[in-house]
Order: C-alpha cells, then structure tokens, then sequence
C-alpha cells in the first residue's frame, strides 16, 4: 500500500496597513483575500501583523517598531515568506528583504505567482512570463539576492530562475521578444475568432472563484476545470452551446480580483478580447460573499478599462444555497438593519428594482433556478440573432417553452 504524502505548506505571515483609503475593517478583508492567495499559492499564514499610519514609510513601508516586531515573529517561527498587501517599491523591496532576511512579497508578486503555476498553454505561459519580466525589470537587484539564495517555494517560480548571470538589456530584449510573439498568437487568435461565424458570442465575466467554470460545465456539459481556489481558470476556454434550437459560443474567461497587477491586465488583454468581443456579458457573482457589492464594482471598473462596459449584461448571482444573511434578535434594539442583514428575496427585490429581469438567481452548483437561466439567455441570444438574420426569425420561437412544445409534439 502506497502512502500518501501529506502536502507541506510553507509558512507565510501577512502584513496590511491602516490608512486614509482602507480603515480597519477594510484591511481585514483586504487580509482574508490575501490569505487565500497565499493558500492558493501554496502557503499557510500563521499570523497577521497590521499597522495603523498615514504614510508608509518610504525606506521599510512599516515603521521601525512594527519591523522589529514582524522580524522577531519570522525569527521564532522559522517563517518563510512575508506578504505585504500592498505593492512594495523596489527599494523598499530590497530594504525589508535585508532587515528580515527571508523571502519578501507584495500582492502583485503573489499574484503573478500563482499565475506562474496555473499556466498551462503556451500562450498563457507567455503571457505569464511577459509580466513577470516586467515586475521584476526594476527589481533585478533584489531578484540577484534571491538567486544567490537559490531558494524555492512561493514566489521563485518563473524566469528569474534561470536568469541568474542576466542584465537590464537582456531582460528588455526578451520583454520585446515576448510581446512579439504575443503579438503573432494575438493575429492568430483574431482570425480564430473570425472563423467561428455568425454565432452569437456570450462571455462568462466576474470576481475570481464566483463559480463562472463550474457554471460552464453545467450549461456547455463540458468539463472545464473547476477548483476553490482563486484563479482556477487563466485560458479562456470556447465551447458551442445550443439551448433548444438555438446555438451559440460561450466562453469562459480569466477572474478579475481587486488590485489586479496592470502588469497582468496588460498580458491578458488577449485573452480578454472574448470580453470585448462578446455579443452579451454573463456577469457572475458569488452573493455568498459578503463584499460581493464590492466585487461587482472591481469587475465593473476592469470591464470599464477595456471599453466594455455598455454590452448588454445579465447579473447573475450564484450560490444562493451557500447564503447564510445575518440574524438580529427580536429583543435587540439596537442593531441597525443593513445589507448584511439582508434575506435572498430582500436582495432580489433590490437588484430587480435597479436593474429590472436582468438579474438572476442562481445556484450552478446544486442546479437551483437554471430553467429560469437558460430561458433569460435564450430569449436574450435569440433576439441579437435575429436581429442580425432577421430571415431566421422563424427559426427560433420567441420562448424556450415553445420549442419544448414543439419537440413534445
């Protein structure tokens, strides 16, 4: 009998900052997401350090007391990596490495981590490595240091590692080779796209694990990879659906997440080209999540920068099985009532009042309301279909439950 070998997590602490932008609570949250980007990379916190100041400071983005403190905490516990929320500057970078000596990250090194490991085509391999190069560009000095430990684990995949004798001029020159070949898969894949026909195009959008693959598989009956953990999906996967008579391509894209490295939102831009090429937009939010208020308006902004944000889009709120809304006692008089007091027909009511039958409530997981799914995107497929082939109005009843009738009969 063969043992399984129980998987080893690195250790990892956090560290998050109080300041004008983003109070207590914010940074809390801010802190939960990035515990779950450090899982996901492969990592466990054990402890989270958080400093209240107006300014970071420019040397060690912390202050001195709080360094010191931190530095203890890795000393003790033989922790291997610290993980600051917020993006470090190369100096600062390079200044905290050498006061804690051990690994130091940001959100956007962490980020293009799991990247690094999530990539399994080429063309996301190469989208992935384009990014990295381009944050480490400024960092090479540190990224030296790192070498020169030769030390593994989160954040020490990728181009660095065999990289180590590389200059400023070498690393610039494979920038513009990778973008050139970028830009060969990028005509490729425009006249993919061209060739597919006159279909209908609908893209799955939204926060990252909102349950946009899973939502795939159940509509396309494909088997696209689905995980909890952030950014299960990095290649945009295409598959031909037909809801009654009715086909079109639905694609599932890469999941967007606050602070998105630009670097990243630069790299992808290809692959968010199924976005912006898309007849209509499947917005798919997790109402689970307590901030998924929040999520929609960090899609929102992301969809706003490559000029989609007038698509036709239906919102579509999944999990509802999983919402849990919080409870004030009869005798408690003095708990306000806010939205995260909210039932599901309380939101449903809300969302429908903002965006008419645009919105939908669905559990993709445990198949909850999909009849009511499919027919809303039938009806909204079939209307931009026939209003492009207005001969094959005749085709396509104006509902789903004709069609059903119809094959019945």
């Amino acid at each position: 009998m063969i043992e399984k070998k129980s998987i080893e997590y690195e250790k990892a602490v956090l560290v998050g900052v109080i300041n004008q932008l983003q109070n207590a609570e914010k940074v809390e949250e801010y802190l939960d997401e990035l515990e779950f980007l450090t899982y996901t990379a492969g990592g466990e916190v054990t402890k989270r350090f958080v400093q209240k100041m107006d300014v970071p400071n420019p040397k060690t983005y912390i202050g001195t007391g709080k360094m010191e403190e931190v530095h203890a905490y890795v000393k003790e516990n033989d922790i291997s990596s610290v993980i600051f929320d917020d993006e470090l500057t190369p100096a600062q970078q390079n200044n905290i490495e050498k006061l804690l000596k051990c690994k130091v990250m940001d959100r956007t090194s962490l980020i293009l981590d799991i990247f690094a490991q999530r990539a399994k085509t080429s063309y996301a391999r190469t989208q992935v490595e384009l990014a990295q190069y381009e944050y480490l560009l400024p960092r090479l000095t540190g990224l030296w240091t790192h070498l020169e430990r030769q030390r593994g684990g989160i954040g020490m995949r990728g181009p660095g590692e065999t990289e180590i004798e590389t200059d400023r001029r070498i690393v610039r020159d494979r920038i513009a080779l990778l973008k050139k070949k970028l830009s060969k898969i990028d005509r490729q894949m425009e006249t993919q796209r061209g060739n597919r026909g006159a279909l209908v195009r609908v893209a799955l959008v939204g926060y990252t694990n909102v349950g946009k693959s899973t939502l795939m598989n159940v509509i396309s009956k494909s088997d696209v990879f689905a995980e909890n953990k952030l950014f299960a999906t990095l290649d945009t996967t295409v598959r031909k659906v037909v809801i009654g008579n009715l086909p079109f391509l639905l694609s599932d894209t890469v999941g967007f997440i606050r602070k998105l490295p630009t670097q990243l939102v630069e790299s992808f831009k290809s692959t968010l080209d199924e976005v912006r090429e898309a007849d209509l937009l499947l917005h798919v939010v997790d109402i689970s999540h307590p901030n998924f208020e929040e999520h929609i308006a960090s899609v929102n902004q992301i969809l706003d920068e490559i000029d989609s944000t007038d698509k036709e889009t239906i919102m579509v709120f999944n999990k509802i099985d999983q919402y849990v809304p919080e409870v004030i006692e009869e005798d408690d008089l003095e708990t306000e009532k806010t939205s995260v007091h909210f039932t599901l027909e309380e939101w449903q009511k809300t969302w429908f009042n903002k965006i008419g039958d645009n919105a939908l409530f669905i559990s993709a997981l445990n198949k909850e309301n999909l009849d009511e799914f499919r027919q809303r995107v039938y009806r909204e497929v079939r209307e931009i279909h026939v209003t492009r082939f207005p001969y094959n109005n005749f085709l396509y009843p104006e509902n789903l439950d004709e069609y059903s009738q119809t094959e019945e009969e």
